[in-house]
């Protein structure tokens, strides 16, 4: 069975407040970092990951380089994974744009998948380059362990995808810095096991997830019956 881990970067400098951010290449701040920290000690008892992929954006590399340290996973940094581009409204404060072009503000409330602010991306947009990549890793990944590393955007619409919800329902789902959502199946049959889980909660899965593949082990050693060759399996 494989597992996809989506987890959304650390806290990054300037994101505790209303604003658009969502190309802008913030760096990761101090409590964001502690935040991916606490997450690799937990996934201590998940095991590596086979790959790591990532946005190519600051926030989410760092992230990703933290989660690969103890066992050196390897990395694949992936633009189309990236936040959306808010385009002229980036940086700005969401009351200040429903105040500045309360038009445009009222366009998007009614229309948030197909929605472009100026010079931006739509969150359509998004969910075409975001699902071409999902389409990578659910036809060339077997039964690995992969952790993608991003953003609450993007992610949001990837899991609206594979439980088969509108996208346009997107902002119904929650997203936490340095919080991990769970898929476990494979193509085309997936499940969500976890869900926006912090450290704790992803070490306590860890922890019976090991358990269970133990027994699972197991049992299938005593349907080999003693003496049976491990090859072939």
């Amino acid at each position: 069975m494989r597992r996809v881990f989506l987890i959304r970067h650390g806290a990054a400098f300037g994101d505790g407040g209303r604003r658009y951010l969502g190309r802008t290449d913030l760096p990761m701040s101090a409590a964001g970092i502690a935040e991916i920290d606490a997450l690799a000690a937990a996934f201590a008892d998940v095991g590596p990951f086979d790959a790591i992929w990532c946005s190519d954006l600051v926030r989410a590399r760092r992230s990703a380089e933290i989660l690969a340290v103890r066992h050196s996973t390897p990395i694949r940094v992936e633009p189309r994974l990236r936040e959306i581009d808010m385009g002229a409204w980036e940086g700005l404060d969401h009351a200040a744009v429903a105040a500045a072009d309360p038009d445009a503000w009222a366009a998007r409330g009614r229309d948030i998948l197909g929605f472009r602010a100026p010079g931006g991306e739509s969150f359509a947009d998004v969910r075409t380059r975001v699902l071409a990549v999902w389409e990578t890793i659910e036809e060339h990944f077997g039964e690995a362990s992969i952790a993608v590393v991003g953003h609450a955007g993007a992610h949001r619409l990837l899991v609206c995808h594979v439980l088969g919800m509108p996208p346009e329902n997107l902002f119904r789902l929650a997203k936490t810095t340095g919080h991990v959502d769970l898929l476990e199946g494979r193509r085309g049959d997936w499940r969500l096991r976890l869900f926006d889980a912090g450290p704790d909660a992803v070490a306590e899965w860890g922890r019976d997830a090991g358990r269970r593949d133990g027994e699972r082990a197991g049992d299938e050693a005593s349907a080999r019956g003693p003496g049976a060759s491990v090859e072939g399996r």
